[in-house]
């Protein structure tokens, strides 16, 4: 399958996984001033790529190009969306809702747990449950991003072993994914 714009179906899955993390900033993710931006489906994968770049790649032979640009997330073959944690750099600076954990949680959620309330040192205010969050650490590094569990205004009440937090992606994921793959008993 070659370089192309999205179908209708396809945009709007892309966009409804989108603005969970996104929300109002979905705007500004496309509408960039400094350097335009497209999202393009390339072998059943998103990118989110400049137009200087997209005019450049086309020069390279569709059956050829193996990536452009960052990719999103892919397809499945049921047709669902599913980010990627390459997304992260997409989504960190526009999302709606943050959490940023205490550094004894860091790692538990970069081993793939959920977050539990024990584990968060501040969050956003206003968020509803199944809402997307990029979680950072104290310092600001975004780690990955999830769904909430529950309401924001329920986590004051929350035991600290609920989970506040289900992960979805997190950049440990990659590690994770290298150490279980074929190549890497060699």
């Amino acid at each position: 399958m070659s370089l192309r714009p999205s179908s209708e179906d396809e945009t709007r899955a892309v966009f409804d996984k989108l603005a969970k993390f996104l929300g109002v900033h979905l705007k500004l993710l496309l509408s960039r001033t400094d350097i335009p931006h497209v999202l393009r489906l390339h072998r059943e994968r998103v990118y989110y790529v400049s137009e200087l770049v997209l005019r450049k790649a086309s020069n390279i032979a569709r059956e050829r190009l193996a990536s452009l640009g960052t990719c999103v997330g892919k397809f499945t073959h049921a047709r669902k969306f599913h980010l990627a944690i390459t997304a992260l750099d997409v989504l960190a600076p526009y999302a709606v809702g943050k959490v940023w954990l205490k550094p004894s949680a860091e790692m538990s959620f970069l081993y793939g747990n959920h977050v539990l309330k024990a584990g968060v040192g501040k969050v956003t205010e206003g968020m509803a449950g199944g809402d997307g969050v990029v979680v950072h650490t104290m310092g600001g590094l975004p780690l990955g991003f999830g769904l909430t569990a529950r309401p924001g205004a329920e986590w004051r009440k929350a035991a600290p072993t609920d989970i506040v937090v289900l992960n979805q992606a997190d950049v440990g994921g990659y590690l994770r994914d290298e150490a279980s793959s074929p190549a890497s008993a060699l």
